[in-house]
């Protein structure tokens, strides 16, 4: 016999879906020309001459799953090598890849940066050393292996922040201060709270650049379909002016689900590749999660069916969804998990929501627990994850909605969601 749960959720009738196309600037750097827009941008006037033959120079990876990530630190190894130097990768990742050496390797091979294609070494370590003192007497540390280096290329992409707001969100200062940081930098720079992110990140940032070999910074900027459209090299005394204007740039280009509101959202899957938070609330939404976030999708519900391969296990952001699988649920790795957490300060991003056995059971007890005509007439959208969002799924009582949207395209007639035999939808 069923289960209680069960026999509720085989009540909920969903409703059909249609695919919809959302249509966003499609400007962009095509993959076979990245290495030479790297070479060039590196070899401008007043950035060339960082770097210098015969020094080791440490190059920043991070933990997203930046677009074309490999091909770039290849091609700012090929640069580094052209100079007569010797260049060398650290991953930069605070707590990530749970917070080991091995898992921050394992992390970034996992993206293709590994010693075979970018044909350097990769220097894993949790050891860190203190780089100085900040203005207000933090202690600010930095990986060992980095602050021992002659020069230090800081690379990362830049954009809106999950869980705070400022003028240094996601970019280069929160690479030096997060990233180089590991666990010991990271955990010191969070203690404040997310409340207090926007003032310590800069805070940490400048005294990183004043007492480390910051030779360069490299911004990365995407597309809002996850593929490169800028870089920017900067030396370390734009860093202060320039990452501002690149981020209120950046924000223009993020992925974005073009309706205001829904009662129920369905990601497909999380992980810390797509965003720090698994799913990004500037694109799902905010949650009770990370209060001092704003924009998104308004939604009563959501619902997280899967984690990505690339995410080892880490379910951040777990927490921000109100029902999920057991398929998920099996996947966890609760020490990755927690030990990101516990160095964010927020162990709400790791809490689990009501736990159903089938994909088909998690979105109908979503539904379920909505309110008012949300339950008989609700207005669902899918989406693959908060990085892809140019082709989704909406429920027929959106069509109208989507029809009036120049920015939507309704690319199929409405249609019975498609759950395999076991009630999953793969």
């Amino acid at each position: 016999m069923p289960g209680v749960i069960e026999q509720l959720c085989n009540e909920v009738q969903l409703p059909k879906m249609l695919k919809v196309r959302q249509h966003f600037d499609r400007q962009k750097i095509p993959v076979e020309e990245i290495p030479q827009a790297v070479l060039a941008e590196l070899s401008h006037p007043g950035i060339v001459d960082a770097i210098k033959p015969g020094k080791r120079v440490a190059i920043t990876c991070g933990s997203r799953g930046v677009a074309n990530i490999a091909l770039i630190t290849k091609a700012i190894v090929d640069f580094v090598k052209s100079r007569g130097a010797e260049p060398f990768v650290v991953p930069a990742m605070g707590s990530h890849g749970g917070a080991t050496a091995e898992g921050q390797r394992a992390l970034i091979e996992s993206y293709g940066v590994t010693e075979e294609f970018i044909r350097c070494p990769i220097v894993s370590s949790m050891e860190t050393v203190l780089i100085g003192t900040s203005e207000e007497g933090h202690g600010v540390r930095i990986d060992r292996n980095a602050a021992e280096s002659d020069a230090i290329i800081v690379a990362g992409r830049i954009k809106p922040h999950t869980d705070f707001r400022g003028p240094y969100e996601s970019g280069l200062m929160k690479m030096m201060a997060i990233g180089l940081g590991k666990r010991e930098g990271a955990s010191i720079c969070h203690e404040a709270g997310f409340g207090q992110m926007h003032h310590m990140v800069p805070l940490f940032g400048r005294c990183i650049l004043k007492n480390a070999p910051i030779a360069l910074g490299f911004a990365i900027l995407e597309n809002a379909y996850y593929e490169t459209y800028k870089f920017t090299a900067l030396r370390p005394d734009e860093f202060d002016e320039k990452e501002p204007i690149l981020l209120e740039e950046a924000k223009t280009h993020i992925p974005k689900i073009l309706f205001e509101s829904a009662d129920v959202l369905v990601v497909d899957r999380i992980g810390k590749d797509i965003s720090g938070d698994g799913m990004d609330p500037n694109v799902t939404g905010p949650s009770s999660c990370s209060p001092y976030v704003t924009g998104g999708l308004n939604v009563q519900r959501t619902v997280v069916l899967d984690l990505t391969p690339a995410t080892h296990g880490g379910a951040m952001g777990i927490g921000a969804a109100q029902t999920t699988t057991r398929r998920l649920f099996n996947k966890i790795d609760l020490d990755a998990t927690y030990v990101n957490a516990l160095t964010s300060t927020v162990l709400d991003f790791a809490r689990l929501p009501c736990i159903l056995d089938t994909d088909k059971q998690a979105i109908q007890l979503a539904v379920l627990s909505c309110l008012g005509r949300s339950r008989t007439q609700p207005r669902i959208i899918r989406i693959a994850d908060s990085g892809h969002t140019e082709n989704i799924w909406v429920s027929e009582h959106l069509q109208k909605e989507a029809e009036g949207n120049p920015g939507v395209e309704i690319v199929s007639a409405p249609e019975p969601w498609a759950f395999n035999t076991d009630g999953n939808l793969w």
